[in-house]
């Protein structure tokens, strides 16, 4: 009998102790669920902003390999007419600060592609969309009307800025019925416009002596808009409007201060200020004790000895 109490008995103790396992098993696979939706919503959050960005780099890169897909298949196919163009097709002519320190025009735009191929190309916001009450985003062609016996005929307007980020910049302007002919002029235009501009550290406040800035303060003018370009220490940024900055950065310049006056709503005129002044960079004599400081056009290459 006393057996048969006992065995009665631990059956009865285990299922005592049973509910407050299961209820320590329970705790823990929620605290494991828990962690795990935790790790899983990080993972996710931090997945967002990586393939975002991922998927933008990757159409930057097909951009640029189209583009220079594009360029390749134009200089294969390119017979110079000019004189200048033969000698850079015959490869007489490799650098092309010697063109433009010599003051030679440039009538093709291949001779820039050829000499320039890591060149860059934007186009800049000077238009606006329609919106109410002038609201509309602005976006790169600038639409205008011209009223006909036959109806509205439409023309479409766009400015293109070129650069190797590296000392050479250009900018052009043109217009036409369609949007890409348009855009492709404009890019035409800056080739053929591509000047030399000298960079150095100006401001007295820095004195680091790296090509990160501009030498002096320069004025550019164009319609009602004029705008100063000076020399910033190192660090301070673009402190500019935004479409100039697009100038700037492609002409290799990386801080800078401005002023601008007049009625600079208008993009074209201030854009075209702002290249004014940038023109006027290379026009400046200099004395000798400076010029080992300031560099024009590209950088130069240093050699290693190794």
């Amino acid at each position: 009998m006393k057996e048969e109490k006992q065995a009665e008995e631990e059956p009865q103790a285990e299922k005592q102790e049973n509910p407050k396992v299961l209820e320590e098993k329970e705790e823990t696979i929620k605290e494991e669920i828990s962690e795990k939706e935790v790790v899983e919503v990080s993972e996710k959050q931090q997945a967002i902003p990586e393939s975002k960005t991922s998927k933008a780099a990757k159409r930057q890169e097909r951009n640029i390999t189209r583009q220079q897909q594009a360029t390749l298949e134009q200089l294969e196919a390119w017979k110079p007419k000019s004189l200048l163009g033969k000698k850079v097709r015959a490869g007489e002519i490799t650098d092309i600060g010697e063109i433009i320190s010599n003051g030679l025009k440039v009538l093709e735009a291949e001779i820039v592609d050829t000499l320039l191929p890591n060149l860059e190309n934007e186009l800049v916001l000077i238009g606006q969309a329609k919106g109410k009450f002038g609201g509309g985003q602005r976006r790169i062609f600038k639409q205008t009307q011209k009223k006909t016996a036959e109806g509205n005929v439409p023309t479409f307007t766009t400015m293109a800025v070129v650069g190797n980020r590296d000392g050479y910049v250009g900018l052009g302007y043109a217009s036409s019925k369609e949007t890409v002919p348009a855009r492709n002029k404009a890019l035409r235009k800056a080739k053929l416009n591509l000047i030399k501009i000298s960079r150095s550290c100006g401001s007295w406040e820095c004195g680091c002596g790296k090509p990160h800035s501009i030498p002096m303060r320069v004025t550019g003018k164009c319609g009602s808009v004029k705008i100063v370009l000076m020399p910033a220490p190192k660090g301070t940024g673009l402190c500019i409007e935004k479409e100039c900055a697009k100038m700037l950065a492609l002409a290799g310049i990386k801080d800078v201060w401005s002023k601008t006056y007049g009625h600079t709503k208008t993009k074209s005129n201030l854009l075209k200020a702002c290249f004014d002044a940038l023109s006027q960079l290379i026009e400046f004599k200099l004395p000798d004790s400076k010029k080992g400081e300031i560099v024009e056009g590209n950088m130069p290459k240093v050699k290693n000895d190794n």
